[in-house]
């Protein structure tokens, strides 16, 4: 037999033993606190039609799907992120609802990442969606379990990172840039390819205090006061309306209690397009990247032919287990079995004292004893 059959392809891999077990730990301590707030669990598929995750829904560019042709010649999509798959649920299913509704989910997603990334191409993700509630109340919920929901998995040293994405779209209106340029500019500064964000806006002719504004909000980041800096920045309302729905959040967040693991940053911009406002991200020492990233998506839905508000986060839960075992965090799993030898005159005996053992919720595994013949004479 090949050795290659033994061997996973490049960005996936075996999970299993003590690690697994750590991380279903984990998940189940993260939906026990989005659980306390009343969400509900929902199972979608994992692929789509295509069009779910098009350029036009705002996800995952084309390139890094996976793409396969079912018997009909339709194009299918593992999924790469879970929010549109939710909105398109909640298009078909409640149509007609008029209260907001609460989704909670685990399952893989699935992005064909460069190979020199580095970067895992299957990764557990696991999130909530509130749907129907434009509220700063809405994101402070959402904000609040989040970090909540860290802490009880164990996590102490993280911060949650939230900007507005209208602060930024404000500016470039009022720079009067057009929505490809503005697209372009994001996909730069989100890339912090600052040089690229610089030509970019020379090239459109972009005035001087445009230009500067736009490249400054990279260093709004930081306590509450960065909130007042950015304010001096701008003039144009849909900025300052920003700006002034993260106060309120903040305000939210101190009812909560939770304001210590606050930051801003007003030049948090995402890959995902259809983020409208509030936007914020996890991060912590011991991996590179965000282990939560969330939203508000108040247009997604649309795409699906409903107008509702909503709001969401995802945590990547292999980066959170990282994160974890590098910063020592032990992770509290069931015992292991016990363990139960028997020999062919005392088979019945054990057999007894392990179903007893289960019985009562314990795990319990039967071996034969080491030198005696598996099965024969049982009594």
């Amino acid at each position: 037999m090949s050795r290659k059959l033994i061997h996973t392809p490049e960005g996936v891999r075996d999970i299993y033993g003590e690690e697994y077990a750590k991380k279903l730990k984990t998940e189940s301590l993260i939906l026990e606190k989005i659980h306390s707030y009343g969400y509900q669990d929902i199972q979608t598929p994992t692929f789509e039609f295509f069009d779910v995750f098009s350029k036009e829904v705002g996800t995952t560019p084309s390139k890094e799907l996976y793409k396969f042709f079912d018997k009909e010649g339709n194009t299918l999509v593992l999924r790469p992120d879970f929010t549109p798959s939710i909105a398109r649920c909640a298009v078909k299913y409640f149509w007609d609802e008029d209260v907001p509704i609460r989704f909670c989910y685990v399952g893989n997603t699935f992005i064909n990442n460069s190979n020199l990334q580095g970067k895992l191409k299957e990764v557990t993700q696991m999130g909530a969606e509130l749907i129907g509630e434009s509220s700063a109340e809405a994101d402070g919920e959402m904000a609040a379990m989040v970090i909540e929901a860290l802490l009880l998995a164990g996590l102490k040293d993280f911060q949650l990172s939230i900007g507005n994405v209208e602060y930024f779209r404000g500016i470039c209106m009022e720079a009067g840039l057009d929505e490809e340029t503005e697209l372009e500019l994001r996909e730069f500064i989100s890339g912090k390819n600052y040089f690229g964000a610089e030509e970019l806006l020379k090239e459109k002719n972009v005035s001087e205090e445009y230009s500067d504004a736009l490249l400054k909000v990279t260093d709004l980041f930081g306590s509450y006061d960065s909130l007042e800096q950015a304010k001096t920045l701008v003039r144009n309302e849909r900025s300052l309306n920003a700006v002034k729905r993260l106060e309120m959040l903040y305000e939210v967040l101190c009812c909560y209690g939770v304001e210590k693991y606050v930051s801003f940053d007003l030049g948090m911009l995402s890959k995902y397009h259809y983020y409208t406002g509030v936007i914020f991200k996890a991060y912590t020492y011991g991996v590179g990247d965000a282990i939560v990233k969330g939203g508000r998506y108040d247009t997604l839905l649309e795409q699906f032919g409903k107008k509702a508000p909503a709001i969401g986060f995802a945590v990547v839960v292999d980066d959170l287990m990282a994160a974890l075992e590098r910063q020592g965090v032990t992770v509290k799993t069931a015992p292991e079995a016990e363990l139960l030898e028997y020999t062919p005159d005392t088979y019945r005996k054990i057999l007894a004292q392990a179903r007893k053992l289960r019985a009562a919720g314990k795990k319990a595994v039967m071996m034969p004893h080491k030198g005696t013949e598996e099965g024969r004479g049982r009594k």
